[in-house]
């Protein structure tokens, strides 16, 4: 891993953590892909904190509503 990128990779898992956010807002926050950020908080920088919130949101995705794949959905319509 290039060191030049540990600030970044720093700062995608606070915002994570301390926002208690989805994988999805996290990378349009950061403008990188959600693949990105899924690998910064499960395998760069594992935490339970991390791991926590990815089982609530994994848990909760159902409840949302489709809300991702109803924008898209749409999008075509």
């Amino acid at each position: 891993m290039d060191k030049k990128n540990f600030p970044l990779i720093e700062d995608v898992v606070n915002y994570y953590n301390s926002h208690r956010s989805t994988v999805r807002e996290t990378a349009q926050h950061f403008g990188i892909s959600k693949s990105t950020v899924h690998r910064y908080i499960t395998k760069v920088m594992p935490n339970p904190t991390s791991e926590e919130i990815i089982n609530i949101n994994i848990s909760e995705r159902g409840y949302r509503g489709g809300k991702a794949s109803g924008i898209a959905r749409n999008k075509y319509l």
